[in-house]
């Protein structure tokens, strides 16, 4: 089995997410009805548009990375705890011991759900179950069980297809992306906080009557407020403060501007792209579902990948991350550093556009208050990172004691898992987080168009008098 096992892993690794993901559509696509021709052609299309969306992503990273390397230089700062970024997590989670089970027992987990209408998500997604791993190889370190670390991977596969359900009307109706939902650990736990912070501000007058969403911007501010232009300026912005002082500065400056204005812009080209391929399959998807469950609606669970390019999404990241290399320098008590994965802030926000309706104001300080909390976790489960990653073989990089990245060393699930694990003991701690979900799941059935509406989806429309 286990050879089995470590057979699966290496191919789904080989192959990547811009292959697994086409291959797994088309079949999905057939089950669902789809002839052989459009489910092709939606596969090859979806993974085209993944490709585009990643290469648009790598630059978006590589200017990022550059811009805040540069700005942690100027500023001087040092944190014995160094950020390696989601692709080291990802390699970490799936290098250790649950990184080998952690793909059936997630399929297994959505398959259980689905049967018993716990879940309406069809996750297949199946390159970021890294973060079921991860939150298992956490739990193994913490605890040194295996068999308690499949466990949380598995309650954490369940945690993931439930915030999927809660934010997928918000997601489908600000998006525009019908059918889908997002199961992604990274992406749907700054919902709950985006929750509370927006109902502050709302307390709050004259910061509640402020409107920065996207289309405002446009109208006020007219080319200024486009997205490409809008992402020129912040480059620009960004460049400055990071490259002031380097050699050839406007060389350096500019390019920022340019890559990032290229962000703004081309990213929602690819996810364009990607919808194309995916109508098909969201169609298919409901005809079957009416054939046989009329009552039923499944959607398929994506990575948030196609989220981030909603130009509020970028332009709130993106004035974020001089935000976040400020708060690693004040923050009392911090010992993290950020670096590789400021590229990832996207990703963490772009679950508060739906219910903030695009106000970036309200974005920055939804992101801002995430990485705030982020912080102190990260600073606080480095220990366990840092022994997990040496357990599967991570090399710590030269001069950090301790190693986190954003994703998910930020993120509150890990820490919830890992701190109740350790407080309550192994099984009961997993017991205790297991009728947590359980609470959470049963009153948002109860309570479905309320709970959705909370995560940003349209008040439903009141029936007319008879």
């Amino acid at each position: 089995m286990d050879v089995f096992l470590q057979s699966l892993k290496s191919f789904v690794d080989a192959l990547g997410p811009t292959i697994m993901l086409p291959i797994i559509i088309f079949f999905v696509a057939l089950i669902l009805g789809a002839k052989p021709g459009k489910a092709f052609r939606a596969g090859v299309t979806i993974g085209v548009a993944f490709i585009g969306i990643n290469l648009v992503i790598g630059l978006m990273w590589t200017s990022l990375s550059d811009v805040a390397q540069a700005i942690v230089t100027n500023t001087g700062i040092h944190r014995d705890v160094v950020d390696v970024g989601w692709p080291s997590a990802a390699a970490i989670a799936f290098g250790s011991s649950v990184g080998l089970w952690v793909i059936p027992i997630a399929i297994l987990v959505n398959l259980l759900m689905l049967g018993a209408r716990l879940t309406k998500t069809l996750n297949v997604d199946i390159w970021n179950f890294w973060h079921f791993a991860f939150i298992g190889s956490l739990v193994v370190a913490a605890t040194g069980n295996l068999v308690y670390g499949l466990i949380a991977a598995a309650i954490a596969a369940a945690l993931a297809l439930f915030l999927a359900d809660w934010t997928a009307k918000a997601v489908q109706h600000f998006y525009g992306l019908p059918g889908i939902s997002i199961p992604h650990l990274t992406s749907a736990p700054i919902v709950p906080i985006a929750i509370a912070v927006d109902w502050v501000i709302e307390k709050i007058p004259g910061l509640r009557d402020i409107d920065l969403d996207t289309e405002s911007i446009r109208k006020k501010w007219g080319v200024f407020g486009e997205p490409v232009v809008l992402g020129l300026i912040i480059g620009l912005i960004l460049g400055v403060i990071g490259y002031y002082n380097a050699e050839q500065p406007l060389v350096k400056i500019l390019s920022t501007g340019m890559n990032l204005a290229a962000v703004m812009l081309l990213l929602p080209r690819m996810v364009q792209i990607l919808m194309e391929g995916l109508i098909p399959v969201s169609e298919a998807a409901r005809e079957f579902m009416q054939k046989r469950a009329s009552d039923r609606e499944i959607d398929i669970g994506l990575d948030s990948a196609i989220l981030i390019g909603h130009p509020a999404a970028i332009a709130s990241a993106l004035v974020l991350v001089p935000i976040a290399i400020l708060l690693s320098v004040i923050l009392p008590g911090n010992r993290v550093i950020l670096f590789a994965d400021l590229a990832v802030i996207p990703f963490v926000v772009a679950m508060t556009a739906p219910l903030m309706r695009g106000n970036v104001l309200r974005m920055i300080i939804a992101g801002t208050v995430t990485l705030i909390i982020g912080f102190y976790i990260a600073t606080a489960m480095a220990p366990l990172f840092t022994s997990a990653a040496v357990s599967s073989g991570f090399a710590i990089p030269e001069g950090a004691v301790q190693v986190t990245s954003i994703a998910d060393g930020f993120m509150w699930p890990p820490a919830l898992f890992v701190g109740l694990v350790k407080v309550l003991g192994g099984i009961l701690g997993l017991a205790v987080i297991l009728l947590l979900l359980a609470v959470a799941m049963y009153f948002y059935k109860k309570h479905t168009t309320a709970w959705e509406v909370a995560a940003g989806a349209p008040k439903p429309e009141p029936e007319a008098a008879a």
